[in-house]
């Protein structure tokens, strides 16, 4: 317990030192294990983000941090200006269980995001022949790929865009969940269209999950036209959604995967881009790079934090729960005229709160949530996201319904 400060001047300490980049529930954690987080007066709540599903094998998994540990004793980094004994077997273990050639390692979601855009980019103009300055990537509208300068200029999101400009060019938004959309721009632009990017599911954007087939469908369009079909699974992969990767529930093997968050159990930022060797080897020595990505202890840690999601069956546990949580809640959107609805995959979730998105009524009810024992946040004003981490069990989800009913009849 933290006897130094209250909850209260510890809030007070972010406010007055750090920017104000966040909005967090007014709530301080010390401590967290499994399914499970403590506050600073040693409260205990569940979890029900995942830290945006980066802890999906569960608060300090014992096999991850000890491996951590174990790694940081011996070496932690040397740059990439040398061979590390770790990268090598990371490299090999990671590209084979998700069927690539290569991988590119790099740190945080946003990094990888931008990896991928440089790799599809450099592609189209020595591979497909695009000429010089006229590359294109196609988005879609509603995304959420992360919020450096590149990738708010094709965003929508006027809090993640406004007075940050000038923006990058050389990106076309299409609506989302709609085929057409992507044909047209195809037909119109497809000689200069290096790559789509794409959330199997759009997770800031409210748990959207798209209408099924259509991934399949934007990913032969892509491979009829030779565009590259690059899936952002930085929330939606390592099982989150009740399989390895979202993009497994339509049978697509991408041309470029984005991996983040999960990769390292939330023990340290770990991200990559895995793709084939003919679009890899259009990267150089010098042409890209990072002093962190493939450190020893990030190698380490994810190959442990991946063989974690495997060996404890963390895509069936989830898709088991997801069916047992949208099943419950509906009952509850049919009880209480507060819910609108739920929609999800696996244990990738949310419930749409029937009010306006400028009301203040999701944020509200999740203050209750908390006080009631349970933690998650809205997104878009009237969406409360719903995604525990993956190693929670049958009666911990329905104590967690429980919950969710009690705070919906006291509110």
């Amino acid at each position: 317990m933290n006897t130094n400060y209250s909850a209260q001047e510890l809030i007070g300490l972010e406010e007055k030192y750090g920017a104000h980049n966040y909005h967090p529930l007014s709530v301080v954690l010390e401590k967290g294990e499994g399914v499970y987080v403590w506050d600073v007066d040693g409260k205990r709540y569940f979890d029900f983000l995942s830290a945006y599903s980066a802890v999906n094998q569960g608060h300090s998994h014992p096999r991850i941090i000890n491996k951590l540990k174990e790694q940081a004793d011996k070496l932690t980094l040397t740059s990439r200006a040398f061979y590390n004994a770790e990268l090598g077997i990371y490299e090999k273990f990671v590209t084979e269980l998700f069927g690539f050639d290569k991988i590119l390692p790099m740190n945080t979601g946003a990094e990888a995001v931008e990896t991928a855009l440089k790799i599809a980019r450099k592609w189209g103009y020595e591979k497909k022949g695009i000429p010089a300055g006229e590359g294109i990537i196609v988005v879609c509208k509603d995304n959420f790929h992360g919020r450096t300068t590149t990738i708010i200029s094709f965003s929508n999101d006027e809090d993640a865009r406004k007075h940050f400009d000038p923006y990058t060019s050389g990106f076309i938004a299409v609506e989302y969940s709609n085929v057409d959309a992507l044909k047209e721009v195809i037909a119109e632009k497809g000689d200069k269209i290096c790559g789509f990017l794409v959330e199997p599911i759009q997770g800031e954007a409210g748990v959207n999950v798209p209408a099924e087939g259509y991934l399949k469908a934007c990913f032969d369009l892509c491979q009829e036209n030779n565009i590259l079909f690059i899936a952002d699974e930085i929330q939606t992969g390592i099982a989150r959604t009740g399989k390895m990767l979202a993009i497994d529930h339509e049978n697509i093997k991408p041309d470029m995967l984005i991996l983040g968050k999960a990769l390292s159990g939330g023990a340290y930022p770990v991200s990559g881009v895995l793709t084939r060797n003919e679009v890899m080897d259009v990267i150089h020595p010098g042409q890209h790079g990072s002093t962190y990505g493939g450190n020893p202890l990030a190698c380490a840690v994810a190959r442990e934090a991946l063989q974690v999601v495997l060996d404890e069956k963390l895509a069936d546990n989830a898709e088991k729960l997801g069916q047992i949580f949208r099943a419950e809640i509906n009952k509850l959107v049919e009880e209480f005229p507060l819910f609108k609805s739920v929609r999800g995959k696996g244990l990738l979730n949310a419930i749409l709160i029937n009010d306006t998105p400028e009301s203040d009524t999701a944020w509200n009810f999740c203050v209750k949530m908390m006080e009631n024992g349970l933690l998650a946040k809205p997104t878009h004003g009237n969406i409360i996201r719903f995604a525990p981490p993956l190693v929670m069990n049958e009666e911990q989800l329905m104590e967690c319904i429980a919950i969710i009913r009690k705070t919906a009849a006291e509110f």
